[in-house]
C-alpha cells in the first residue's frame, strides 16, 4: 500500500471540498453575517490542507487495485471530516457529534438533521449544508475522476466503488469522459429545476438550496416544516418531477437527450419497475386516504401521494405533510418505499429496484430447475447476461443490509429509543433516506439522540451510501499487506 499516493490523492479531494466552501461566502458578504471570518477560516484551512497534502505527496504514480478502494472509502471520511469545520468553527454546531452527523447527513444525501431551527441559519453556512448535498448526489468521487486526469485504470474501480447499483453503465469508454457527461448531465437538470422553482414563486437562493436537495435526492430544506411551508402546488409539483427524474439512471437521461429518444427510459426494465411501483404505491396512499375521509380535495389528495411516496422512494426525505398522522395503509406503504429505492446510476440511496428485478428473475430459474434439473437457464437482465457472481454479490448484499439494519435498531433502542423510532432511524440512515416515524418523523429532527447514536448513524449513513462492500473491505487483513 502506497500511502504518499493515497494521501496525495485524498489531498486533491480535501482542496476540491475546499473550493467548494468558498462558493458560499457570497452570501456571507452580501448579508453583512457575524460569521464571515470563522467561515473564511474553514474555508481557508480546507484548501490549505488540501494544497500542502498535494505539494507535500506529490506523485505522478498511478493507483492500483487496492488503494482505489482505500481512496474512496477514506475520501468520503476525510470529506465529511473537513466538510464539518463550517459548522464547529461558527458555533452553530459546536458538538463534533453533531456537526459530522451534519455533514455526513449532507454528503451521503441522507438529509436526516439535528438542526431544530434552520431558518435562523445565516444564508452562507444553508448554502453550504445544501450544497454538501448536491457534491455528495453525483459522488465526489466522481467529480475527482471527473476533473483530474492521472488517477489510471483504476480511476475505473473508484468509479465503480462509489456508482449505487448493482451494475455500474458508463456512457463512454473512458472512464474520465463518462464522470464529466454524467456530471454535465446532472448540472443541466439543475438549472432546469431551479428555473422553474423561481417561476412557482421561490427566491433565488431558497429555489438554489432546495434544487441542490432534489437532485441530490438529500431532502435538506431552508424551512423548518420542509416543502410544508410552499403552498404552491407548481412548486410541490417541480419538485415530484425532479425527484422521480433524480431516482432513474442518469446514463438513461443523458443517451435519451444525445439519441433524442424520450422513450429510450422505457426501455429499461429497472426504471418500467420502478414506475410502476410508484404510480401503484401513490395510488394505495390515495386509497387509504380516502377510505379514511381525509378532508383534501382530489388533487391535493393525488399531489401529496405522489409527492411523498416518491420522496421516500427515492430517498430524497422532504415533506409536505406530517405523515405520522397519516391513515395506518398509508403509513404502511411509505415505511416499505423506505426500502426500495431509485434506479442504478441515480442519486438514490436503499436498495434499488434492480436487485429486486434481479432476485426475482433468479427465484424463477431456481424454481424451473426444480421441475427441470438439467435444463440449461440462463439469467438475462436488461440485455445482458447475469453471471452467477454477481447474483451472489446481491443476495450478499441483502444479507448485509439487514445486518446492519439490526445492528442499527438494537443500538438505537439500547439508547432510549422506542423501536418505531429506532428501526427507522437505522432505516433511513441506512437508505440515505432522512426522515423516519415517530420521534424521527418528517416534522422532527435527531438532535435528541445521544452522541454515540450519531456517531452510529454517522457510519450506517456511510455505509449506505457506498453501499456496504467498500467499507467492509477496509477490515480485510489482506488490503493492507503488500
Amino acid at each position: 500500500m502506497r500511502w504518499p499516493l493515497i494521501i496525495y490523492n485524498l489531498g486533491r479531494l480535501v482542496l476540491i471540498v475546499g473550493v467548494a466552501m468558498l462558493t458560499c461566502l457570497p452570501w456571507s458578504i452580501v448579508d453583512h453575517e457575524a460569521i464571515t471570518l470563522e467561515f473564511s477560516g474553514a474555508a481557508g484551512l480546507t484548501v490549505i490542507s488540501g494544497l500542502l497534502l498535494t505539494r507535500l505527496f506529490r506523485t505522478g504514480d498511478s493507483i492500483n487495485f487496492k488503494e482505489a478502494y482505500v481512496i474512496v472509502s477514506l475520501g468520503w471520511v476525510v470529506a465529511s471530516i473537513f466538510g464539518a469545520l463550517p459548522y464547529m468553527f461558527t458555533g452553530y454546531l459546536p458538538s463534533p457529534a453533531d456537526a459530522l452527523f451534519e455533514t455526513v447527513s449532507g454528503f451521503t444525501t441522507t438529509g436526516s438533521s439535528v438542526v431544530a431551527d434552520v431558518e435562523s441559519w445565516p444564508r452562507s453556512l444553508l448554502f453550504w449544508r445544501s450544497l454538501t448535498q448536491w457534491l455528495g448526489g453525483m459522488g465526489i468521487i466522481v467529480l475527482l475522476v471527473a476533473v483530474i486526469s492521472n488517477l489510471g485504470v483504476r480511476a475505473n474501480q473508484m468509479f465503480k466503488a462509489e456508482s449505487p447499483g448493482p451494475i455500474s453503465d458508463k456512457i463512454s469508454p473512458r472512464i474520465r469522459e463518462s464522470a464529466r457527461k454524467l456530471w454535465l448531465t446532472y448540472v443541466l437538470l439543475s438549472l432546469a429545476c431551479a428555473v422553474l422553482l423561481c417561476i412557482f414563486g421561490m427566491d433565488a437562493f431558497d429555489s438554489l438550496c432546495h434544487t441542490f436537495a432534489t437532485l441530490a435526492t438529500g431532502g435538506f430544506s431552508t424551512k423548518n416544516t420542509s416543502i410544508a411551508y410552499y403552498t404552491s402546488p407548481g412548486i410541490q409539483w417541480t419538485l415530484t418531477i425532479f425527484m422521480f427524474l433524480s431516482g432513474a439512471s442518469f446514463t438513461l437521461h443523458f443517451l435519451a437527450f444525445k439519441l433524442r429518444k424520450p422513450l429510450l427510459h422505457w426501455k429499461d426494465p429497472e426504471f418500467r419497475f420502478y414506475t410502476i411501483v410508484t404510480v401503484v404505491a401513490s395510488i394505495l396512499v390515495v386509497l387509504s386516504q380516502s377510505a379514511a375521509g381525509t378532508a383534501m380535495g382530489w388533487e391535493e389528495k393525488i399531489r401529496a401521494a405522489f409527492f411523498q411516496v416518491v420522496s421516500i422512494m427515492t430517498t430524497t426525505g422532504f415533506a409536505t405533510v406530517d405523515y405520522n398522522y397519516w391513515p395506518t395503509l398509508a403509513s404502511g406503504v411509505l415505511f416499505l418505499m423506505m426500502f426500495v429505492g431509485g434506479c442504478s446510476g441515480s442519486t438514490a440511496g436503499s436498495i434499488k429496484p434492480g436487485r429486486y428485478l434481479i432476485i426475482a428473475k433468479r427465484t424463477i430459474i431456481d424454481l424451473k430447475k426444480m421441475l427441470h434439473p438439467k435444463a440449461m437457464l440462463t439469467l438475462r437482465y436488461g440485455g445482458r447476461v447475469i453471471d452467477d457472481d454477481l447474483s451472489a454479490n446481491i443476495l450478499q448484499f441483502f444479507f448485509l443490509y439487514f445486518v446492519f439494519l439490526a445492528i442499527g435498531t438494537i443500538t438505537m433502542t439500547a439508547l432510549g429509543l422506542d423501536i418505531l423510532s429506532g428501526l427507522t432511524a437505522s432505516a433511513t440512515c441506512l437508505g440515505n433516506i432522512g426522515p423516519g416515524f415517530n420521534l424521527v418523523g418528517p416534522m422532527e429532527n435527531f438532535g435528541f439522540i445521544p452522541d454515540t447514536g450519531k456517531y452510529v448513524l454517522s457510519l450506517m449513513m456511510l455505509i449506505g451510501r457506498l453501499e456496504i462492500f467498500p467499507i467492509l473491505v477496509l477490515l480485510l487483513p489482506s488490503l493492507w499487506r503488500e
